[in-house]
């Protein structure tokens, strides 16, 4: 996937915001709460990182294409980074794409939600 498609994604959930931080990575935001993170890795490709589960955490850190998210996973929050991007693992983004947005927008207050608009059903 390459970061249009993957900001086309990200644009499509209901109260996303979009900001380039962090020395030019696309940074996707809900009620102010990052859900998503496109960057480049040293090489030059693409690199997705997203909030994950417990579970979905100790799945993805041992499989393949995935690592532990730098900065964030080294202080023990449950994010993961896609590396493997040569387009096989797309359907894979979107899924965890999709459930980062939905812990996110959960975690925010259910006055926030109701302010953006957002409910607690998903997609």
């Amino acid at each position: 996937m390459e970061h249009d498609e993957f900001n086309h994604f990200c644009c499509s959930f209901p109260a996303t915001s979009h900001v380039i931080q962090w020395r030019g990575s696309e940074v996707w935001k809900v009620g102010g709460k990052v859900f998503a993170i496109g960057s480049r890795n040293k090489q030059g490709h693409p690199v997705y990182s997203f909030k994950t589960s417990a579970i979905n955490f100790d799945f993805l850190s041992d499989a393949e294409g995935y690592i532990p998210a730098p900065y964030f996973a080294s202080r023990g929050i449950k994010w993961i980074q896609q590396t493997g991007t040569s387009g096989e693992l797309d359907d894979d983004l979107k899924y965890y794409l999709s459930e980062s947005y939905h812990l996110v927008s959960l975690g925010l207050s259910k006055r926030k939600r109701k302010e953006l608009g957002i409910d607690d059903q998903r997609r």
